[in-house]
């Protein structure tokens, strides 16, 4: 079996499963963001006042945080309300940062778990060995509830990654020439396995990385097997000291597709208005006017991301047309930007940075006015996502970005090294 198989086999209680199959499983954890009074309002309507197992739940306050309207004000508040009425210990306010990022640094994402969520890039934990996937709010409820959630087991996808990235390209350029080469439907419901010599070179910042825009292919989920980095970074984090078993695929697993990568080939990538898939080479958007530059999102505002940024502006202004957006992913990677003087580069070098969160990739601050063109590392670049219907998004590995920031115009982050 493959990796998806043999976790959805064991979280449905089933000595094996296959392709197609809808199982009964049981999610190790569900999470919920802002959108977690919707859930609560449904426990509501359909009169449920028991939760299944209040220890699964996590509650992360992420998007529009602090609360910019009444609105938003109240569902906080409910949220709230929610977590203290039902015991919800994994409950993360406004100021923790972004949800993904926050439970994974809290020791909440294990090899092999089986997490579920009101956002589509749970992907993102399948860079520690767990299947992540999201759901809807509904759904969220019902394994509030229930404890369980009916899901089809998905078909399998092995991409082999070989060599190492040249300088100035990094995993975001990976993910960017994958989905434009295999298409934002090119591994519609499929789990996809990443392998291959360069793997154990990936830092996990690297790895997060590359399951988080996984969903801009399709994906059902993502993995990176466990290895040595992996069992380094839990050491530190993992809450109680928990014991994990590390899931890896059987020598004779079945993968519908095989998809071959020569990292040291690859540039740096650029996705172009308005869809994820519209990837080009740099050399092919060089040039490109920018008004605003947004180092974050669950995709790229990790501690690493943020070094890589401050290396290419220490010592350089970005352009006085440039509008440089920093929003660290966490509270804690924010203190350690700070601790190492990061923020300060960032912040001499002409970039603002706002709390920890969401950000200008939820909508919330950094609106584009009509006209305007925004390079942002975040992992999506639909029509309208950042203001202005008449505006534009384009996406970007943080060295990228920060090349583009100083030139004023997307830049080849090449020349600054």
């Amino acid at each position: 079996m493959t990796i998806a198989e043999k976790i959805l086999s064991a979280k449905s209680g089933r000595s094996a499963v296959t392709p197609g199959e809808i199982v009964e499983a049981y999610p190790d954890l569900v999470m919920s963001h802002t959108a977690t009074w919707r859930s609560a309002s449904v426990m509501q309507r359909v009169g449920a006042t028991r939760l299944y197992d209040p220890d699964r739940l996590a509650i992360v306050l992420d998007h529009i945080s602090p609360a910019k309207t009444e609105k938003y004000a109240a569902d906080q508040q409910a949220s709230r309300n929610f977590a203290r009425q039902y015991g919800v210990g994994k409950f993360y306010d406004v100021d923790a940062g972004i949800a993904h990022l926050v439970l994974m640094e809290a020791g909440h994402v294990a090899p092999g778990d089986l997490i579920v969520g009101t956002d589509s890039h749970c992907t993102i934990y399948g860079s520690l060995g767990a299947l992540g996937t999201g759901i809807g709010y509904t759904e969220v409820t019902s394994v509030w509830i229930t404890g369980r959630l009916w899901m089809k087991v998905p078909e399998s996808v092995r991409i082999t990654l070989d060599g190492r990235f040249s300088t100035g390209v990094y995993s975001k350029d990976l993910m960017l020439y994958l989905i434009g080469t295999l298409g934002a439907d090119g591994c519609s419901y499929k789990s996809v396995e990443f392998y291959g010599n360069a793997i154990p070179a990936l830092s996990v910042s690297e790895r997060m990385t590359m399951a988080n825009l996984a969903m801009e292919m399709g994906v059902k989920c993502a993995f990176v097997p466990p290895d040595l980095k992996t069992a380094e970074y839990l050491q530190a984090r993992l809450t109680d000291a928990r014991p994990y078993q590390p899931v890896y695929a059987d020598t004779d697993a079945v993968y519908l597709e095989q998809v071959d990568v020569n990292l040291a080939q690859l540039e740096p990538m650029v996705a172009c208005p308005h869809e994820v898939e519209n990837t080009k080479p740099i050399g092919e958007v060089a040039g490109t006017h920018i008004d605003q530059a947004f180092l974050g999102s669950c995709a790229n505002a990790k501690y690493e991301d943020l070094v890589v940024a401050a290396g290419i502006l220490k010592g350089r202004r970005v352009h006085p047309g440039v509008r440089l957006i920093v929003t660290p992913g966490s509270k804690k990677i924010m203190l350690e930007a700070m601790n190492s003087g990061v923020l300060q580069t960032l912040l001499e070098a002409g970039g603002m940075v706002t709390n920890p969160g969401c950000g200008a990739c939820a909508g919330d601050g950094g609106m584009l006015a009509d006209g305007e063109v925004c390079l942002s590392t975040a992992n999506r670049n639909f029509l309208g996502r950042m203001g202005s219907g008449k505006s534009s998004i384009y996406l970007s590995s943080p060295a990228t970005l920060a090349a583009s920031a100083i030139e004023g115009a997307i830049a080849d982050p090449r020349g600054f090294f």
